[in-house]
């Protein structure tokens, strides 16, 4: 927590090393490797940069609120760095937001999200050496664990320090990774055929049935996919 007598803003050596700390930590797991892994991958990073250029360095939110904000929320410092997480400040929440349920909760979906990535790429790394369809682990639950997890990260994010420019990246960001998912699928029912529209059929894209969880689907090959 930034101390009362220190700068919340204009951090910009925080900006940078959060941004790298959480790019780099996301690329060890996604290990980009298509130009459309790329293409997911720097619009996931882009999501991060603007999340900390605002968190640390210049509250463009805040500035742009800052009218209505103190009209509804007299004697609030909007300028200072525990204001800035604004789903409690809004909600009269009295309570430390580094300690609050919304707090531990975007911590607890952003460790989530992560696992969730290094998760896929430990069973697709397999699928590849061994040239099958990547149906271990969470492959066994969705077809898109890693985008899932993506998404997953960036609204823990959201939860943690909305902002206007991330709260209309997330939906722009969502909608991509539908979209390249759709498009992946259908290059491996190019690719396989029947082999993958079985595995279609099995398995979800992005929310797991319940009722398979305790079950996995056939083994059968498959091209890289997110």
């Amino acid at each position: 927590m930034t101390p009362d007598n220190a700068p919340a803003y204009g951090l910009w050596g925080l900006v940078v090393v959060n941004s790298l700390v959480f790019i780099i930590f996301a690329f060890s797991f996604a290990r980009p490797q298509t130009r459309r892994d790329w293409r997911s991958f720097s619009a996931f990073s882009a999501f991060l940069v603007a999340l900390f250029t605002e968190m640390y360095g210049f509250p463009l939110t805040i500035y742009l609120l800052l009218p209505w904000l103190t009209r509804h929320f007299p004697g609030v410092d909007f300028l200072s760095h525990d204001a800035g997480h604004l789903f409690e400040t809004v909600t009269g929440i009295q309570v430390n937001p580094h300690f609050g349920a919304l707090h531990i909760a975007s911590d607890l979906l952003i460790v989530l999200g992560f696992m969730l990535l290094a998760s896929a790429w430990d069973g697709l790394y397999k699928a590849q050496r061994a040239h099958t369809l990547a149906t271990a682990g969470p492959y066994a639950k969705v077809r898109h664990p890693q985008y899932v997890g993506f998404v997953i990260i960036m609204f823990g994010f959201l939860l943690q320090w909305p902002t206007i420019v991330t709260l209309i990246l997330f939906p722009i960001l969502v909608g991509m990774y539908v979209h390249l998912a759709r498009v992946e699928e259908h290059e491996s029912i190019a690719a396989f055929g029947d082999t993958y529209r079985r595995y279609v059929k099995e398995v979800p894209s992005f929310f797991p049935r319940f009722r398979h969880l305790s079950g996995s689907p056939d083994k059968v090959g498959r091209e890289r996919h997110g």
